[in-house]
């Protein structure tokens, strides 16, 4: 199959510096929104076509990514099983590779190490991998026998704890082979959006874990266990500190919804009974029924790809839409959400910046409570923001390298999640009322500095044909029949359907023959030539079915 791809500068760039490179493993760092997948993809497609990789394994961060990244290969003519399984056996001979998570990767790093061997290996988030101690080891195990093994994040880290394989480090920090900011993605133009940060004040008063009332608002100087306690007061339901900002947010996104209709909102809460609460409270005062995303429910993955696709105005999550989970259409954020890890908040602002073609005035507002914790976060990516416009104003040559990335994110986490164990038998507000409101740099976009954000032109248009890329990719050793592939779908959907269908066959087989399932299936097996169902082709389940449906006409 022979397709071309547009490439931004910045990713045929790092694709050039990629393919120049000797060397096996390679980090890119690239702001979210930016377009890591498509680079990613396109290297690997590169190699493919080279002969210089067997195949291909694709590792994400969560359940929800591994279909997202399988369907961008699709587009590309690469087919990727984002349902595989180590007791599947032998990967099918018409796909290109898998799409599986680091928690798998920890399971079937043996079977991994097999199918991975000579292969180009992607590794999205890659700080993922020390994120439990046995996951860097099995992603070590599992891709050591790699050809190539590309690593991505959208943050740069540190190692706090044990170094991330196939990462180089230099002082504890993760060295990059290429990086791509979000400072310089704002100064390029339509790549990401401009992400504004309403800052909301409040007074709050609460009963502590050891019975003393205290009250204080978000200027007052509080120690790491007071801090929490007054950020979880502003964030409870019982008070009217988070009532007012849902308000005032809902507010922003019926606004933006007269320009981009189908323009939606993210609220982020602490944890499955908070998101319930917060989405009662949606229904109750403003009328709309929000969808709940939490880690517990096995249809969240569902939930947000439906949610995608949809104009409904907001999703409520925990913890689910995180890194790399793309719907452009947020505009609006809510950070309801006690965790207040830089690595966590970059993440949250990285839903809100992906760039829609075709939009006039793409500004992104993440309504934040005025923590002083927060309020620094924010004001780093603030900083960039105004970085890119001044720079955009002078028409100079500085660079701006962003803001020193110095996070403890899994030590923190685990103390915060401590905290509020701690925190939830003695703990209990009395009042949250907001007050103030301020944007983080708002200053900075008045009048006479109007933003270069707002254009209503297609991205592609400004893209320089000197930038499109043409990949032959290689068919699967074992496709024959890519006519099957041009119904919409990728390849494993394809075969989902005709496994269904073969299942519902046996279920007939069964009732009109004297045999059971079990010899049903080897029979069907034997008359398609198949070992496995789970091995077979899309032509193999197709002659399987054919077959079987013409055994059940003669019974």
């Amino acid at each position: 199959m022979t397709t071309s791809i547009r490439l931004r500068p910045w990713q045929k760039d790092a694709l050039e510096k990629l393919l120049a490179s000797q060397a096996d493993n390679f980090l890119a760092v690239a702001t979210p929104g930016a377009g890591k997948t498509t680079f990613a993809l396109t290297a690997a497609a590169k190699h493919l076509a080279d002969g210089s990789c067997r195949g291909l394994v694709v590792v994400a961060p969560t359940q929800h990514l591994k279909l997202q990244w399988a369907e961008s290969a699709h587009r590309l003519g690469l087919h990727l099983d984002h349902d595989w399984s180590a007791r599947d056996g032998e990967l099918p001979a018409d796909m290109h590779g898998i799409v599986t998570t680091y928690q798998q990767v920890a399971t079937s790093a043996l079977m991994l190490r097999n199918l991975s061997s000579g292969a180009f290996v992607i590794l999205d988030e890659v700080h993922h991998a020390g994120d439990d101690k046995s996951w860097g080891e099995s992603v070590l195990t599992a891709f050591g026998g790699a050809r190539r093994r590309l690593t991505l994040s959208g943050t740069p880290f540190r190692s706090d704890t044990s170094a991330i394989p196939f990462v180089d480090y230099h002082l504890d920090e993760a060295r990059p082979d290429f990086e791509y900011g979000y400072g310089d993605a704002l100064t390029d133009g339509r790549v990401v959006r401009p992400v504004y940060f309403p800052a909301i004040g409040g007074h709050m008063e609460w009963v502590a874990p050891d019975g003393s009332e205290m009250s204080a608002s978000f200027d007052d100087a509080l120690d790491h266990q007071r801090a929490n306690q007054r950020l979880r007061t502003a964030l409870s339901l019982e008070g009217q500190w988070l009532p007012k900002v849902l308000a005032d947010a809902h507010a922003q996104l019926l606004g933006i919804r007269r320009s981009h209709p189908n323009a939606g909102g993210l609220i982020i809460a602490m944890d499955q009974e908070h998101a319930q609460g917060i989405a009662q409270l949606m229904r109750q005062r403003f009328g709309v029924n929000p969808t709940i995303a939490v880690s517990d429910d096995p249809m969240a993955s569902a939930k947000i790809h439906r949610f995608s696709n949809s104009t409904d105005p907001w999703i409520v999550a925990v913890r689910m839409v995180s890194e790399g989970v793309d719907i452009p259409r947020l505009r609006i954020g809510v950070f309801a959400t006690n965790t207040t890890t830089e690595l966590f908040f970059r993440q949250a602002v990285g839903r809100l910046v992906r760039w829609t073609r075709g939009v006039r005035s793409q500004k992104a507002f993440l309504y934040i409570p005025d923590d002083p914790r927060l309020r620094r976060w924010a004001t780093g990516i603030a900083e960039q923001r105004r970085h890119s416009l001044h720079k955009r104003r002078r028409d100079d040559d500085a660079t701006f390298d962003g803001a020193e990335f110095d996070d403890r994110d899994a030590a923190q986490a685990a103390a915060e999640a401590a905290d509020a164990d701690e925190q939830m038998s003695l703990f209990a507000v009395i009042s949250a009322v907001a007050t103030d409101e301020s944007t983080v740099q708002s200053s900075l976009f008045s009048d006479d500095h109007p933003d270069r954000w707002d254009d209503e032109e297609d991205h592609e248009s400004h893209l320089d044909p000197e930038l499109e890329v043409r990949l032959a990719v290689p068919a699967p050793r074992g496709a024959t029949t890519a006519g099957t592939d041009l119904q919409g779908k990728t390849r494993k959907q394809l075969k989902v359907e005709l496994r269904d269908a073969n299942a519902e066959l046996v279920r007939e087989l069964v009732r009109f023959s004297n045999l059971d399932h079990r010899a049903v299936n080897a029979e069907l097996n034997r008359l398609a030539g198949i070992r496995k169902v789970t091995e077979a082709t899309v032509e193999q389940l197709q002659v399987r079915l054919d077959r079987g449906n013409s055994w059940l006409r003669k019974i």
